[in-house]
């Protein structure tokens, strides 16, 4: 007998549509809502409907954890449980309004429970967390950390993995702490998040990273102070409008396991999981996982990391002008 899939959750229906499908008009003019009444702030990121899916698709349209997780604006009052709906003669579609309370109606007890009361955490905290690091994100202007960039810290992959995930790989061993601090090293993953995040299909199947923890040293670990842990974790958890699907580690010396038990707490239980260590005979794993789209000194046939950490460094200063225009601090 074959077996029987499983149907596709509303938000998954929702997050296959395209940009300009008008079944998304109403999850884009909730959270606008929410968002304009909770006082966020539209500079220097205003809330055009590219800005709001990011989040909406971060948390597949489940409109409570998606409003959280972008928006609280500083002295901001949350709503109260039991909300009421959007206003009347809201801009959305008749149309659009029926088919999305029929996605609604075929959605798990859960997705429908979030519709109301604390939605919008993600939106929130991505605020509330820029507005509290600006150490981290008021600057992101390339020049910032082309040092880091220069020495080969960082790379993105050219392809995907078969999930569809974009894979981000980072070289300890070219991060000279004597030079970068480890806000500097955490600016380089936020710059890369803020211009992958552009990418539908990056919102729609988040991203895996690669940590080569090869020549990992006290000088490192010393870096990593518990306040910055918990920035890491808030990152990684519920501040940025990106899936995490995950995180492989590979060459970790013993020291390092001091500093993971240190941010393990701030994570949550579906990042824990989502956590692979490797050691030092890691090729065949992390080949099973990435087959195909590796570079050379991981397995890979075709390029070398040098080729795609110089891809990357140059995509980075061409968006220099982007960057510099979401660099202003959230007040």
């Amino acid at each position: 007998m074959a077996e029987a899939r499983s149907r596709p959750s509303a938000g998954q229906q929702l997050n296959a549509l395209p940009d300009h499908s008008p079944l998304l008009q109403p999850g884009l003019a909730e959270l606008r809502r929410r968002a304009r009444e909770a006082g966020v702030p539209l500079a220097p990121l205003p809330l055009t409907d590219s800005f709001l899916l990011r989040f909406l698709r971060a948390r597949d349209f489940d409109l409570d954890p998606a409003w959280q997780v972008s928006v609280r604006a500083p002295g901001a009052r949350q709503r109260a449980p039991g909300s009421p709906a959007p206003r009347p003669g809201s801009p959305t579609p008749a149309a659009a309004q029926g088919a999305g309370r029929t996605l609604a109606r075929n959605a798990p007890p859960s997705t429908r429970r979030g519709r109301c009361g604390c939605r919008f955490r993600l939106l929130k905290n991505y605020y509330k967390w820029r507005a509290e690091c600006p150490e981290i994100s008021a600057d992101l202007h390339p020049r910032s950390i082309i040092g880091l960039l220069k020495a080969g810290y960082h790379g993105v992959l050219r392809s995907r993995d078969p999930t569809g995930s974009k894979v981000l790989i980072y070289r300890i061993a070219h991060w000279d702490p004597k030079v970068f601090t480890a806000y500097d090293v955490f600016r380089v993953s936020l710059i890369t998040s803020e211009l992958i995040v552009q990418e539908v299909e990056t919102q729609r199947n988040g991203i895996k990273a690669i940590f080569d923890l090869e020549g990992w040293q006290f000088s490192h670990a010393f870096q990593i102070t518990p306040s910055v842990a918990k920035k890491i974790a808030a990152v990684l958890t519920d501040s940025f409008p990106l899936k995490v699907r995950g995180i492989h580690l590979i060459n970790e010396p013993v020291i390092f396991h001091a500093v993971f038990s240190m941010i393990k707490p701030f994570l949550t239980e579906k990042i824990k999981e989502r956590i692979h260590m490797h050691g030092n005979n890691y090729k065949q794993n992390l080949l099973q996982h990435f087959p195909d789209i590796l570079p050379l000194e991981y397995g890979g046939e075709e390029f070398s990391m040098e080729d795609i950490c110089q891809e990357w460094t140059n995509f980075i200063m061409k968006s220099e002008d982007y960057l510099s225009s979401i660099s202003e601090s959230i007040q």
